[in-house]
This record gives C-alpha cells, sequence and structure tokens, in this order.
C-alpha cells in the first residue's frame, strides 16, 4: 500500500514540472459552442440584410469605421440631423483617404 503512495506521489511529483513549465505558456479556453437559437446566419451571395436598426457608418479620420452608440435612443429629428452631418464628412474624410492613398501610391511607383 505504501508502494502505491509512493508511485502516485512520484507520478504526481514527475508530472508538476512538466505543469509548471506549461503554466508560463498558457493557452487560452475555447469558448463553448452557441446555443442554436442564438446565431444567426446568412448566406454568402445571399439577399442583402437592412441593419438600420444600428445606424449609420462612421468613417474616422483614420479610415476605421464605428457606429453611433446611442442611435436608438435618438429622436426621429435627432437622427435625421445626425444622418445630414454625416453624410457630409464622411464623404470628406472618404475624399482625404482616397486622396491620401493616391499620393502614398504614386510615391511608391515612383521609386
Amino acid at each position: 500500500m505504501s508502494s502505491e503512495n509512493s508511485q502516485q506521489q512520484q507520478t504526481a511529483a514527475g508530472a508538476s514540472p512538466a505543469q509548471g513549465d506549461s503554466s508560463s505558456q498558457k493557452v487560452p479556453l475555447p469558448l463553448p459552442a452557441p446555443e442554436a437559437g442564438d446565431t444567426t446566419q446568412l448566406p454568402v451571395g445571399g439577399d442583402g440584410v437592412k441593419l438600420d436598426h444600428l445606424g449609420p457608418l462612421v468613417v474616422n479620420e483614420d479610415g476605421t469605421m464605428s457606429r453611433i452608440a446611442n442611435w436608438a435612443e435618438m429622436a426621429e429629428i435627432e437622427r435625421q440631423n445626425t444622418l445630414r452631418v454625416l453624410g457630409k464628412r464622411n464623404k470628406l474624410r472618404l475624399d482625404a483617404l482616397k486622396a491620401k492613398a493616391a499620393q502614398t501610391t504614386q510615391q511608391g511607383g515612383g521609386e
């Protein structure tokens, strides 16, 4: 019986250094599988999907895009004004980004 305990202790002692080495390189656990009711499937090449409830896309100066966080809480007049301002600002920012990209391309091609 004591030999069984000593074997178990040796096995545990032998396994702990390996576990100690791997603890410095921890691998994150995978996410749980989504439940069937929580997923939305969109067929590629299928019908378009409207995301109006999320609000308009905002083009940031660095080219990234975001959305207005409180779009759902805005009154209709606020939404109209926001769309008007965003439309103009997004166009200006996109034009500036395109011009910058064209300038970068021309500089890269001339070398």
